[in-house]
């Protein structure tokens, strides 16, 4: 963990910060405004870029992989540059629970893939290519969205300390274990041999 130089009081207002960043849903939005449905009506019902792809979108899936990754690297950024390293971590990690957690969407949203890689890329970015490069080289393979991002997520945290950056090493781990838990049902239906593939409808 870094050095803790941000007052109690400013690390709360970035974590309120990083959370109601994290909480925009843009899958929704986006899926409204392109006249694509309700994304909990399709698919897995999920707010997130996979999920928007099997509207058959893939400008739509696609750009809400931007704006979800790019919530979490913005509150990273943010609270890096006007605050510190501690504060960027606070507000990483919010915007990751706020994704995760709604307030508009009574606390259910999406898994927190693409907004993990975005912080995880604004922390540390030599990590984040290698997590992106990790869930790429795993889709390839596999075709499944869920598996990539397991094995993204676990990865993380080495390259994280293999890199240089230990001191993001705990943060990583504790998203990276929310992720595992956000995909308990990804992880049963891999078990069975069920989980769809990447772009099934």
């Amino acid at each position: 963990m870094p050095q803790l130089t941000t007052s109690i009081a400013a690390l709360g207002l970035w974590a309120a910060f990083g959370y109601l960043l994290g909480a925009i849903p843009f899958g929704m939005v986006l899926a409204r405004v392109m006249g694509l449905g309700n994304l909990r009506d399709i698919g897995s019902g999920n707010i997130g870029a996979t999920n928007v792809l099997r509207t058959g979108s893939k400008k739509a899936a696609a750009a809400t992989l931007i704006l979800d990754g790019g919530k979490g690297a913005v509150a990273v950024l943010l609270a890096r540059a006007l605050a510190g390293e501690d504060a960027a971590q606070i507000a990483g990690l919010m915007a990751f629970i706020g994704h995760c957690f709604p307030v508009w969407l009574g606390f259910k949203g999406g898994k927190g893939v693409a907004t993990f890689l975005g912080l995880l890329l604004a922390l540390f970015w030599p990590a984040g290519l290698a997590a992106c490069a990790t869930w790429l080289a795993t889709a390839v393979v596999t075709r499944i969205s869920s598996l990539s991002a397991l094995v993204a997520a676990v990865l993380a945290p080495i390259w994280m300390g293999l890199l240089g950056a230990p001191q993001g090493v705990a943060l990583v781990m504790a998203l990276a274990a929310l992720i595992l838990w956000r995909h308990s049902a990804n992880i049963a239906r891999l078990r069975s041999g069920e989980e769809p593939k990447i772009g099934k409808k």
